[in-house]
Parts: structure tokens; C-alpha cells; sequence
């Protein structure tokens, strides 16, 4: 058994203040059971990762945490309030926002449409929020009258983080953010999660890109079977014998 795995969960992953706290998680949906005692925290400001096998949960983890997924047991924290059982649109109201993996812009409204979707609790319209994603995917300004069912994979993958940007959120989950991206674009996303990343908004994010996940990241889970494997620093886990030959092909 290596160093990592023999770290428990909670003791590799605890911080002290943690912006969101994950405990003795038990989830999934209608009576099937997908997480069992999973625990997981992200610090305020910090960039976290999920990887693992298919079909090992992580997915599950971020609905969870968005209130999409029957909890059976454990507690979900967020800035210090327990959210376990709050509905989906609450989670905006806490600080969150949630890129979903699939289905991920309204296909038939515009650019700029999609973006003011996003912005929908503020009673007035957030011109600087606008300003500040125009100016982190200036592609999104230029077809900002262009629907958003006509854009490309990676430019769709923008605009939906854009739109879970207007609102300024603490945390930004991102389910999957490469899924399906032409490689030459995928390092061009992982570049701007890093800038999202170090403008201040925490990031916890499943990857299938294992690797480069890991290597960008402040810490990794790594998820199996429904359940914490190993957590560690990215660094750790990418040089950890037993992550690489598991999870990360040698």
C-alpha cells in the first residue's frame, strides 16, 4: 500500500476552514447508492481535482454538492452552512457555480443570451460581470449575437463557464471540461481554468485528463468504486507508484 492510500481521507484532506466540506458522504439517485463515505474539502481560493476510473462516482460527487443527487447520509458544507439538503437553485444564493458535463449552454439562445441566463437572480444586470468574461473569452464578444447552439465544442465549453462566471461565484465546479475538445484546445482550457483559478475563485474539478489534471492542481482525489483512494498534493499523486499504474497508465 502506498504513502497516499494510507493517508485516510479525512486526515489527507481536513483543512481547518475549509470553503467547502464534504463528510461521510453517501449518494446517488432514487435508492441506488453510488458514494460511500466519501470526504472532501476545498480551501477558499484552492484548485481541486477528481480523477479515477469510470463509473467510479466522481460525477456524483459534484452533483451532490449542487443538490442533484439523494444524500443517504453525511454533510455537505459551503462557507459554513450546510447545504446537504438544499435544492439546486439555491446553490447560485451560496456562491457556487456548475459547468455540467453535457447540455451545458441553451442551444438556441444567443451568446449573449446564454451569458445573461446566468445572471438571472440579480435584479439589475451585472455590465461589469458581462465586461469581466468578455474580457476572459473575447471570442464570446465577438459572436456575442451568434447562437449558441453554432459554436464550436471548445467555444460552447467557454461559454458556459462564462455564464457560471456571472454571477462572481466562491466556487466553480467544473464536470468533465475537456470531454470531447479536440486536443490542440485542450491545453488552451486548462490555461484559463488556471486564470479563473488564480483571480481568486476556488476551482473543484473532475477531469478525464488525469495527468495534466494532477499536474496543474493543488490537490487530487482520486476516486474508486464509489469511495476515496488516495488524496494528495497533484505533485504527489503524479509521482506515487501505484496512482501511475492504476489510474495513470505507468
Amino acid at each position: 500500500m502506498s504513502d497516499a492510500e494510507a493517508t485516510s481521507a479525512a486526515d489527507a484532506s481536513s483543512l481547518d476552514d475549509p470553503l467547502l466540506a464534504v463528510r461521510n458522504l453517501d449518494a446517488g439517485y432514487g435508492d441506488l447508492q453510488i458514494l460511500t463515505d466519501v470526504d472532501l474539502d476545498v480551501g477558499d481560493g484552492e484548485y481541486v481535482t477528481i480523477v479515477g476510473p469510470n463509473g467510479a462516482g466522481k460525477s456524483t460527487v459534484m452533483k451532490s454538492v449542487f443538490g442533484l443527487t439523494r444524500v443517504f447520509d453525511g454533510t455537505i458544507t459551503f462557507d459554513g452552512t450546510d447545504i446537504t439538503d438544499e435544492a439546486p437553485e439555491s446553490m447560485v444564493h451560496h456562491g457556487l457555480g456548475y459547468v455540467p458535463q453535457n447540455e451545458n449552454v441553451f442551444a438556441g439562445l444567443s451568446v449573449r443570451e446564454n451569458l445573461e441566463m446566468g445572471a438571472y437572480i440579480r435584479a439589475e444586470f451585472p455590465d461589469e460581470a458581462l465586461a469581466a468574461v468578455y474580457d476572459r473569452f473575447p471570442i464570446l464578444e465577438e459572436r456575442e449575437d451568434q447562437r449558441a447552439g453554432t459554436l464550436s465544442g471548445g467555444q460552447q465549453q467557454m461559454l458556459a463557464m462564462g455564464r457560471a462566471l456571472m454571477l462572481d461565484p466562491d466556487l466553480l465546479l467544473l464536470d468533465e471540461p475537456s470531454a470531447g475538445l479536440a486536443p490542440d484546445l485542450v491545453d488552451d482550457l486548462f490555461d484559463r481554468i488556471d486564470a479563473i483559478n488564480e483571480g481568486g475563485t476556488a476551482i473543484l474539478m473532475v477531469e478525464q485528463n488525469a495527468k495534466e489534471a494532477l499536474r496543474r492542481c493543488d490537490r487530487g482525489y482520486v476516486l474508486v468504486q464509489g469511495e476515496n483512494r488516495f488524496v494528495d498534493d497533484g505533485d504527489a499523486l503524479l509521482a506515487d507508484e501505484s496512482v501511475r499504474q492504476q489510474f495513470l497508465g505507468g
